[in-house]
């Protein structure tokens, strides 16, 4: 049951004011307030620990045993963040660190008078460290107070990474989710560094010796340097959290301003240069087109030089990602498109560098856009990418080249042209100014090259952006961008501009927005989630403690007030949400009934199912929600909504229910169904969303991984397997293998019952160091 794509509003009048004169008046009003930073910054002192260089090399085993721990400082002193801020630990932490000419070394004592309570967690990198036992720290190695390296592990010895950009804030300034918000919105889960850890447990606790090279990280030129450092420690069964550098509870590592120092810290001067081949054999059938099977070869890789020590250069010949993690499915019942994350390894390392825009609504480079059409692959013959730091600027070049790419047409039962060969550009440069205030620009482009050379044909799309961020003490930030955007054929206002304010202390949480997007605005290597509109928030969260209270964490009374216009006044969409969270110290959830107070306007016929057509007009509902969630570190835990109340001329009932088990940190299984009913006084109609994922870690890098999907609105099940086998930094051997097939859930479906696509892959890439 696809839903229609279109149903935007008619182009409005043409006069409107022009991009410039806001691109000009955001700058001086950013340049301006800067002088306010310096004043109302915190004056509490932050704790700093003297570097010391290793006498003999550690052994990581995570046993703790080698002499030369015994030279290094202990990090002691540790606080809480959660449950009381600023509370004493229940369990006693130690961490001490040394440096050699190879990188660094860390390690963490976590004793604890219960080990029988450990919560080890997934045997599987990347995992989710808030339900389980974890250590992790931070490495502001620029000492920008702003970005910085995340690494960490539970007692089951996984490898956890990622980049912070904007200390973890999204482009509108809320902290970014992997799964929702990719790679570009403040932390980059998805970058796999390469580095190693260990750990072990006894009968005091458990214990993590990290090894991170200095060829894994960026920094500064300089014989002696320091960096910021913070590291935190999770007790998972009592939902607690402890910090070297105390930070707030609003707040989490990410808080990259207030982490300590790392003092007379000596790295070497960088002298880096890694390539990644990889060869790939793959069998794959289109049963659509009606082919045999196509077996095919295919050799390419990628390369990583330090052009300084803050500046890297990397390249990629024949790009492949046939490893990534299958798009997790999603159910869409409006007429806007929806959101998927960038999750394809090379585009995802400083990936935050070209982050401009509101994340998921304009974001003006979302590199899912290069090498993806129509959810199809599109072959990327090769590219390269430029990003560090030069001149006092945090700079970033991308240039990428695709290949022609055709497609099987089922109506006209014969190939047809999906894209051309296309060349994608984007540069980005900003200057960082301490407190969280930056400002910069961005430049993207989209070229035709089969079309240069021709008067006739001009096919090119150009976008330009300037943002900027003001932090005012340690509570309030201001967020701003416009941009504009160039396109042959297209007339009308290509403009596009948002500010906002967003203010976050122990006690209160508000924030305020305003945007608008012209009805010509187009940047076709970006992400827009909807046209030709005006747009205003406001939103205010009180957060209540109750600290004589040991089961109960906290309760969060809180509303928010969002509408979309379009130019002419008209309202699209509003929503009022009134709303009141019950934490409990465990981590389960619930809210009382959500009530929601909405409104829908069509200014034109929407079939949101098939031969289902809403007519233009304004809708205005009131609908309920329930959400909650038992302790998702338990081996058995269950999430779900339901939403039930008025939808456009009728009503609907949603559901969106997961089932998640784990057994001991080796396997784990998750069950999800959405389903909608849906009456309308046009035509009733449901809407299923089946999930099935399981994954068996053989060690912390080998593993098998299974998902089954089966969405209605498309009528198929997919398939996805992949077995790992894995190195360092994500390279290794994978067996992948796809399945897509088709259930004719319509008599007008024209697509044929049965499989439709099925690949078989086995690739193994590996990465060699050509200095050392």
């Amino acid at each position: 049951m696809n839903p229609s794509w279109g149903g935007s509003s008619p182009d409005p009048p043409t006069p409107t004011p022009t991009p410039i004169p806001i691109l000009s008046s955001a700058a001086v009003l950013l340049l301006a307030a800067t002088a306010l930073t310096a004043s109302a910054q915190s004056t509490d002192p932050l704790p700093n620990l003297p570097a010391v260089r290793a006498v003999a090399t550690p052994v990581i085993d995570g046993r703790l045993d080698d002499q030369a721990w015994q030279t290094a400082p202990s990090m002691d002193g540790f606080t809480q963040r959660e449950p009381m801020e600023g509370g004493t630990p229940s369990q006693p932490t130690r961490a001490r660190v040394l440096f050699d000419d190879a990188g660094l070394y860390v390690a963490v004592w976590a004793y604890d008078d219960e080990p029988s309570r450990i919560i080890p967690g997934e045997n599987r990198r990347d995992v989710d460290l808030e339900q389980s036992d974890a250590v992790s720290f931070v490495l502001d190695t620029f000492q920008d107070r702003q970005n910085g390296f995340v690494f960490g592990t539970t007692p089951a010895g996984i490898e956890f990474d990622g980049q912070v950009t904007r200390e973890g804030q999204g482009a509108t300034g809320a902290v970014s989710a992997r799964q929702q918000t990719g790679s570009g919105a403040g932390f980059n889960k998805n970058w796999d560094g390469s580095w190693s850890v260990a750990t072990s447990v006894d009968g005091e606790g458990w214990y993590a010796e990290f090894f991170i090279p200095f060829s894994t990280l960026r920094y500064q030129d300089g014989d002696v340097q320091t960096w910021g450092l913070n590291l935190s420690r999770r007790i998972r069964r009592g939902n607690e959290e402890v910090f070297w550098s105390p930070i707030p509870r609003q707040f989490n590592l990410f808080r990259v301003s207030m982490a300590g120092s790392l003092d007379g810290l000596e790295p070497p001067r960088q002298r880096n240069a890694f390539v990644t081949p990889y060869v790939r054999s793959s069998a794959e059938r289109d049963f659509l087109a009606s082919t045999d099977v196509d077996w095919e070869g295919a050799l390419g890789g990628d390369a990583k030089f330090t052009l300084t020590p803050s500046l890297a250069l990397d390249l990629t010949v024949n790009t492949d990602f046939a490893q990534v993690e299958v798009d997790d499915a999603q159910v869409n019942l409006t007429r806007f498109p929806l959101f998927f994350p960038e999750k394809r390894p090379f585009f995802l390392e400083n990936a935050g560098t070209f982050a401009v825009g509101s994340a998921q609504s304009v974001e003006l480079f979302f590199s899912r856009r290069i090498g993806l059409r129509e959810g199809t692959e599109v072959p990327i013959l090769g590219g390269g990418r430029v990003t560090g730091r030069a001149l006092g600027l945090n700079i970033g070049v991308l240039n990428i080249q695709t290949r022609a790419q055709d497609v099987y047409d089922p109506s006209e039962g014969a190939q047809a042209p999906l894209a051309p060969n296309e060349n994608y550009g984007a540069v980005r440069a900003f200057r960082e100014m301490g407190n969280r205030t930056r400002l910069g620009g961005i430049f993207v482009s989209r070229l035709n090259t089969d079309a240069l050379g021709s008067a006739d044909e001009k096919d090119y799309n150009l976008t330009y952006g300037l943002d900027g961020r003001l932090g005012v003490g340690e509570y309030l930030t201001f967020d701003g961008f416009a941009a504009a955007t160039e396109t042959p054929g297209l007339s009308g206002d290509a403009y596009s501009y948002s500010l906002s304010a967003d203010y976050d202390s122990s006690l209160w949480r508000w924030g305020a927005a305003f945007s608008e997007v012209g009805d010509a605005f187009n940047p076709e290597v970006g992400f827009l989630s909807r046209s030709d509109y005006r747009f205003a928030s406001l939103s205010l969260l009180r957060r209540v403690r109750f600290d004589d209270v040991d089961w109960f964490r906290e309760l969060r009374p809180h509303a928010t007030y969002r509408e979309f216009w379009n130019r002419e006044g008209f309202t699209e969409t509003r929503l009022l949400h009134i709303d009141n969270h019950f934490e409990f110290s465990n981590g389960a959830f619930f809210q009382l009934p959500a009530v929601n107070f909405t409104e829908e306007g069509l200014t034109e016929p929407f079939e949101i199912s098939d031969g289902v057509i809403i007519p233009a007009g304004s809708y205005n509902n009131v609908e309920w929600g329930f959400r909650a969630n038992t302790d998702r570190s338990a081996p058995l835990s269950v999430e779900g909504r339901i939403n039930i109340g008025g939808f456009y001329s009728g009503t609907r009932y949603g559901t969106d229910a997961t089932v998640s088990y784990r057994w001991q940190d080796r396997f784990v299984a998750s069950g999800r169904v959405v389903y909608h009913d849906v009456n309308l006084e046009e035509g009733d109609f449901e809407t299923t969303l089946l999930s099935l994922k399981g994954a068996y870690s053989f060690t912390p890098r080998i593993f098998l991984q299974g998902t089954v999907q089966y969405l209605e609105q498309t009528g198929n099940f997919t398939g996805n397997l992949r077995f790992g086998w894995l190195n360092t930094a994500g390279t290794g051997l994978y067996v992948v293998y796809n399945d897509i097939e088709h259930l004719k859930v319509r008599p007008s479906d024209e697509v044929p019952e049965g499989p439709l696509f099925r690949t078989l892959i086995i690739k193994f890439t590996r990465q060699f160091d050509l200095i050392r």
